[in-house]
């Protein structure tokens, strides 16, 4: 697959359903993330909603007319002074990781958080014992920022995550 193919652009209500399937397949067979209970399509277009009314990228890349994954930055923190702080979050439909989608929407991501007027992106990255998302991030710039330790509890074992973050701020402001 060539990444020309790839479109990255914002999700929108018809995408939902999409976006619901491939979140639920890691809800529920991955620990990556610590959802147990996967989100209904309302619950994703609540999502949806909130983050357009803060301004903020909630992305998919669309391949050949279909979701192939999707990617949104959301509050890292819903204290008032966290506001210039994002989270992303990035998932790929099985069978489309190493494609180059997650490259297409973390840059996509990235540049649409620091046009938003966020100054730090942070990852909270799900320690499976795949380097794979980390090493997504440090391409971007990301450097590990800490470790909390078995603070995951899913499918059976204590996960831990790593955290990452990265400037969305101008040269000399961040």
């Amino acid at each position: 697959m060539a990444l020309s193919q790839v479109v990255v652009r914002p999700a929108v209500p018809a995408d939902l359903k999409a976006i619901a399937e491939i979140n639920a397949h890691y809800v529920t067979n991955t620990v990556i993330t610590f959802e147990e209970t996967p989100p209904t399509i309302a619950d994703w277009q609540r999502r949806l909603d909130d983050l357009a009314g803060r301004g903020l990228p909630f992305l998919v890349a669309d391949l050949d007319g279909e979701v192939a994954g999707y990617a949104y930055a959301g509050p890292w923190r819903p204290k008032p002074a966290y506001r210039h702080t994002v989270e992303d979050s990035i998932y790929l439909a099985p069978g489309n990781t190493g494609r180059g989608l997650g490259k297409a929407l973390l840059g996509a991501l990235v540049a649409e958080s620091s046009a938003a007027g966020m100054r730090r992106m942070i990852a909270v990255v799900a320690d499976t014992g795949d380097d794979s998302s980390a090493a997504l991030h440090r391409r971007f710039g990301f450097a590990e920022a800490g470790r909390l330790s078995g603070v995951g509890y899913k499918h059976g074992r204590w996960i831990d995550t790593v955290l990452m973050q990265r400037s969305l701020a101008p040269e000399g402001d961040g």
